[in-house]
């Protein structure tokens, strides 16, 4: 481990997926399949998918494709994602991490839409946050910043005392935008320079101060 970071907030945004819940291999199975279809290159798409809802990924690597034509295509696959959840299991620490949030102002900010979301994190034993903005609530994917600043909202917080948990180049770009601090959550996090990176929920401590915020100290790795 790296040296201890603490950061004074008010308020934390919660990415899922390799956030709280490790969906790599659903992931992978369902989005390699959709790059074969297309004769696309599956390394080069998953580079890309992790963090955006998938007409985003699919107007990237099909940019002269209809735009009806990726949100019919996204509906089929999110149905395909619901359905696989084989191997779908909770990062490290995330269930003892979300209970440490208990009086702790947070929410879950997904590009997963309401049936993902509530299939993943059944499967990975974790219980979600009662706030949520998921792909339902956003007319624009991450990494626009839309989603963490509606979460903001709701929560009344502003945006510069949120902290963002995040592990993808389109989440931590969101994360930034919205004018928030990211932690990166696991190794593909660090090379989109989130302000701390940890290895897990393992490494990251809630506590509250004497006015009224969160302190948050991670462990960097």
């Amino acid at each position: 481990m790296g040296a201890a970071v603490e950061l004074s907030v008010r308020a934390l945004l919660l990415d899922m997926d390799g956030t709280l819940v490790n969906s790599d291999a659903a992931v992978e199975r369902v989005w390699r399949r959709w790059a074969a279809s297309h004769g696309l290159d599956g390394d080069l798409v998953m580079k890309v998918a992790h963090g955006r809802q998938g007409y985003s990924t699919m107007a990237l690597m099909l940019p002269d494709r209809p735009t009806s034509e990726n949100y019919a295509d996204n509906t089929r696959l999110l149905a395909e994602e619901t359905a696989d959840t084989d191997g779908v299991v909770a990062v490290p620490g995330a269930s003892e991490f979300l209970a440490s949030l208990r009086d702790v102002p947070h929410a879950l900010v997904t590009s997963a839409d309401v049936g993902l979301s509530t299939a993943r994190m059944a499967a990975a034993g974790l219980t979600a946050p009662e706030i949520k903005v998921t792909a339902e609530d956003v007319a624009v994917s991450k990494p626009d910043p839309e989603g963490f600043l509606k979460a903001a909202a709701e929560l009344g917080i502003a945006p510069e005392d949120c902290l963002v948990f995040e592990d993808s180049e389109a989440g931590i770009a969101a994360g930034k935008a919205a004018g928030m601090r990211v932690v990166g959550i696991g190794p593909r996090a660090r090379a989109y320079a989130p302000d701390v990176v940890v290895p897990d929920l393992r490494a990251i401590r809630v506590s509250h101060a004497a006015d009224g915020s969160v302190l948050v100290r991670a462990e960097q790795d």
